[in-house]
This record gives structure tokens, sequence and C-alpha cells, in this order.
């Protein structure tokens, strides 16, 4: 019998499993629902924003003057931004971020240059320092509710470091939110703004009156476009996070239901096998008793 105890306990100890799971996907889809509801409300605005860049850097003739706009001769060292979950439970979510993220890394070691990470995650975070790579900045808590202000401080942080020369370029890695059961890895450079994330095209080509002049407002505009990108990526890494976790919750609680099954007919059937091993015993008495 001992056997049997020890199978009811797996099936209860499943059982309990699958209420915590089934718990944790209910939480990620109610966390869900507010953050993709705080993206498609940024959504609009972040694209209005890239439209006003689009006319004021339209109005500039040498992009060179702007600090941001300036590619170097010479790149030597890339800074990376990295955005990962502070949370496992949500599948191959961060491991797809990490990956993509390692690969860069390898790629520019390999053309000789200098790569430093700005891990945004503790997850990210984790896997770098325990492998010895260059973790600059470790941040905590962006995804839980992003915010313009972490965004603002990020961005800073991100613009300071190039406008010192202490690296040349910077790019982030972050999961774009294609739908519900697809969040993507994306890379894409911050710094410095490239001609394409800006350009205008020739049939929006229509001249504009600027107070103050484009100088002026470009001066001004274009760290704002960084910290808007920054926060883009955290409203769509979020957004991601919670849209992984219900997912494998929601497998996880499935499988555990059939383990439930599964367990449930092994029992019986050990069960069953016990309860005629019994029988036969009895019979067996019976008929020695007989003769």
């Amino acid at each position: 019998m001992a056997t049997l105890r020890d199978i009811k306990r797996k099936i209860d100890a499943v059982k309990k499993t699958s209420q915590i799971t089934k718990a944790m996907n209910m939480v990620a889809a109610a966390k869900l629902r507010g953050a993709q509801q705080n993206m498609e409300k940024f959504n609009p605005y972040a694209g209005k924003f890239r439209e006003v860049i689009q006319r004021v850097a339209g109005g500039v003739e040498e992009r060179a003057s702007y600090e941001l706009l300036n590619a170097r001769e010479e790149v030597k060292k890339i800074e990376l931004v990295l955005v990962t979950a502070d949370r496992g439970l949500c599948g191959s979510f961060n491991n797809g971020l990490i990956v993509k993220a390692e690969r860069f890394i390898q790629e520019k070691l390999a053309e000789g240059l200098e790569v430093s990470l700005t891990a945004g995650g503790r997850k990210g975070a984790d896997y770098f320092r325990r492998r010895k790579y260059a973790v600059r900045s470790r941040l905590t808590g962006l995804l839980n509710k992003p915010s313009y202000d972490d965004a603002f401080s990020l961005g800073q942080e991100l613009i300071g470091l190039f406008e010192n020369r202490d690296c040349d370029e910077v790019y982030v890695i972050y999961s774009h939110f294609v739908s519900m059961v697809r969040q993507q890895p994306t890379l894409i450079k911050l710094l410095p703004v490239e001609s394409s994330q800006i350009e205008e095209g020739p049939e929006e080509a229509v001249e504009y009156l600027f107070e103050p002049s484009h100088e002026a407002l470009l001066t001004d505009l274009l760290p704002n476009y960084v910290y808007i990108q920054i926060l883009e990526a955290l409203y769509q890494t979020a957004v991601s996070e919670h849209a992984a976790r219900m997912a494998a919750m929601e497998n996880a609680t499935n499988n555990c239901k059939e383990l439930v099954k599964d367990l449930t007919l092994t029992y019986n059937k050990a069960r069953q096998a016990g309860i005629t091993k019994e029988l036969m015993d009895i019979v067996g008495g019976a008929e020695a008793l007989k003769k």
C-alpha cells in the first residue's frame, strides 16, 4: 500500500501546483489588460512625435552639427541596453532576449569592438554577470509599471555616455509585442539617431514655418525622441512579458490536468491490482481450509 500512498501524494501535489499556475495565469491576464491599454494609448503619441521629428529634421541641412545625429568615424565601444523581466515563469521570453543579446555581443567582440551592457531586468543581469560579461549598470523594476521618469533617467544616462565619448553607439534589445502568442526579440539602434529613422518621405515634403528655428526645436526634441524610444521599448516588453507568462501558466495548468489524469489512472490500476491480490489470497486460504 506504500505505492498507493506515494501516488496519492503526487496527485495532491500536482493539484496544488495546478491551483498556483491557474492563479498566476489570472494575475498575468489582469496585468496584461492594463499594460496593453497603456501601450495602445501611448502608440499614437509616439507616432505623432516621430512625425514632428520628421518635419523638424527635414529642414535642417547640417546634421553633423548635432551630437545625437552625428555618427562617429570610427566605432570602438558599444553600449547595449537589454530589457528583460525581473522574474521567470514566462516560458522562453527571457531566454529569447538573452540569446539575441549574446549573439550581438559575440558578433561585435569578433569585430574587435568593446561592448558594455546596461541590463534592464534581473534575469538578463544575472545571466551575463555569471558569465563575466561587462555589465556596466543593472536596473530592476522597469517593467512593473513603465513610466516616463524611468525612460528619462535611462535616456539621460545613455545620452551622457554618448556625448562624453564613453561609447560610440547605443543599441537596445527589447521584446516587440506582435500578438498574444508571438513576442519578437528586436534590436534597434538608439544612438546616433539614424537618418532613416527620421527621414521625411518625398510625398510628405511640405514647407513649414517654425518658431523658434529648426535648430532650436531639433536640439530640444532629439533627447525627447530618445526618451520616447526607450519608453516604447519598455511598454512593448512589459506587455510581451505578461502575455508570455499568461500562455506559460495556461500550458502548465493544462499539463497538470493531464498529469493528474495519468496519475489517477495509475492509482486505480495499482489499487485494482492490490484488491485482486487480496481476493486471490482469501480464495487460496479458503481452498486450503477445505482440504
